[in-house]
């Protein structure tokens, strides 16, 4: 290839307005950790109330399955059909594991033991905005076939991928990862960026490539300390580079 000269610059005028990115970019951890601490609050109080009830009517003696529902405390059996029921994908041995472990509270009353239906209701509102580690891995790696687990981790670990800790486990945000996945898809890193160029046998390295980022001559957002250029914007500037390349000759 001919090299093109460089006294003729290219220059992509176009402004990038994405709500995916500007959502992960609003994600306010601190704000999310304030809002879990209150609700846990609320949790600890609510289940207060249903074990008071529930020594009330151990006194009475009308402790069966139904009465103690009634009054906010499932059996295990009970409770996990409702989460089934409500969508949460999970084993009963992994139900199990969890009581076991305490990260579900539970009380035994007799030879049962029963769970707070506000403790479920608190896992159904987890699972709707969180993914487990590994779940988010999983859904993240449809979109970004790159990224190991192994990786990924690392990301959360220092915070790249913003994450929460709800009793034992670590929790990402779906939110993340949904716009994750959406930047994955629509936008290249700057590695895969000059690999497009490469492979349309456009030769820039990488330092003069990070220059013209750096003078905004290639429009790119910023996430998590990461540059990533819009996909359409690789694109156009191929044709560019190409189309001075020919008009050189």
């Amino acid at each position: 290839m001919k090299d093109v000269p460089r006294g003729r610059r290219i220059v992509i005028n176009k402004k990038i307005d994405d709500n995916k990115v500007d959502s992960f970019r609003s994600l306010d951890m601190g704000e999310i950790e304030e809002e879990r601490a209150e609700v846990e609050g609320q949790l600890s109080s609510s289940i207060e109330e249903v074990m008071e009830a529930a020594k009330e009517m151990n006194s009475r003696k009308k402790l069966n399955d139904d009465a103690l529902k009634k009054g906010g405390l499932y059996s295990i059996q009970d409770s996990y059909e409702l989460l089934r029921s409500k969508g949460m994908d999970i084993s009963f041995r992994a139900f199990g594991g969890r009581i076991e472990r305490r990260s579900i509270p539970s009380v035994k009353i007799g030879k049962k033991r029963y769970i707070p239906v506000q403790s479920l209701e608190d896992m159904l509102e987890i699972g709707d905005k969180f993914y487990s580690v590994r779940r988010a891995y999983e859904k993240y790696k449809k979109h970004n076939r790159n990224i190991n687990y192994r990786a990924f981790i690392g990301r959360v670990e220092k915070n790249s991928i913003p994450s929460i800790k709800i009793g034992t486990k670590r929790l990402i945000p779906k939110e993340a990862i949904d716009s994750l996945s959406h930047v994955a898809k629509k936008y290249y890193s700057v590695s895969e960026a000059l690999k497009e160029l490469h492979k349309r046998d456009v030769e820039i390295k990488r330092n003069a490539f990070e220059r013209r980022l750096d003078r905004n001559r290639v429009p790119h957002v910023k996430i998590s300390g990461r540059r990533f250029i819009p996909r359409e914007v690789v694109s156009e500037l191929i044709e560019k580079e190409l189309a001075l390349r020919k008009n050189s000759y």
